[in-house]
């Protein structure tokens, strides 16, 4: 899917601006979903991919920075735009420091909500295909045994089978098969390989 079919989650609590809004970013080629209040795209545990959240900074239950660490706490990693009328320079620091896309001052133009909406899109499908990488990386390393994985961390250190064997306290003949279960329980050919896959995993080398 393109960033450009993707889907823009609107939370903004007044309903003319609201709907303003929504009918700007369709009028951009993009699929909407508005809400009008914090609590009712948090009841949203189903999120369509690409995505982002347009989001107004002051709402009647969680301000916007509220929800943007709520959903940060959570590890839901949608790009953010937030737009306001009473903004500051502290606070959109903040919100940028903590990985908003931009932050945009009401009123604007549908060319400046276009083109933020494009890089948060952008941004949402690489994530989105990391994150479908390290969840393949790590359903294959769950087929590993413990000892397996304990051996793997050791190999992507780059040492030896004979240094492996010493530092767990086996016979590097029993290194050697371990070893060679891994690659082929993984799918590798390489210990360069077998790094990448790990550091998709989120794997981190013995020390």
């Amino acid at each position: 899917m393109s960033p450009r079919r993707g889907v823009v989650y609107i939370v903004e609590d007044d309903p003319s601006f609201r709907k303003s809004v929504e009918r700007l970013v369709r009028a951009s080629g993009f699929d909407v979903v508005a809400l009008e209040s914090a609590s009712s795209f948090l009841a949203k545990r189903s999120i369509r991919r690409p995505a982002c959240l347009l989001l107004d900074v002051r709402l009647p239950d969680i301000d916007g920075l509220a929800l943007q660490q709520k959903l940060i706490d959570e590890d839901r990693n949608l790009p953010i735009i937030f737009m306001t009328g009473h903004g500051s320079i502290p606070m959109s620091v903040e919100a940028m420091k903590k990985g908003a896309v931009d932050f945009l001052p009401k009123p604007f133009e549908a060319k400046e909500l276009r083109s933020a909406i494009l890089k948060a899109l952008e941004r949402d499908a690489k994530n989105a295909k990391a994150e479908l990488q390290s969840k393949r990386a790590g359903s294959l390393i769950d087929t590993l045994t413990p000892r397996e994985k304990e051996v793997l961390r050791w190999v992507i250190t780059g040492k030896l089978n004979k240094q492996i064997a010493d530092v767990l306290g086996i016979t590097e003949k029993t290194v050697k098969v371990h070893r060679g279960r891994v690659m082929q329980k993984t799918g590798v050919s390489s210990v360069a390989e077998l790094v990448r896959l790990a550091d998709k995993a989120n794997i981190l080398p013995a020390s």
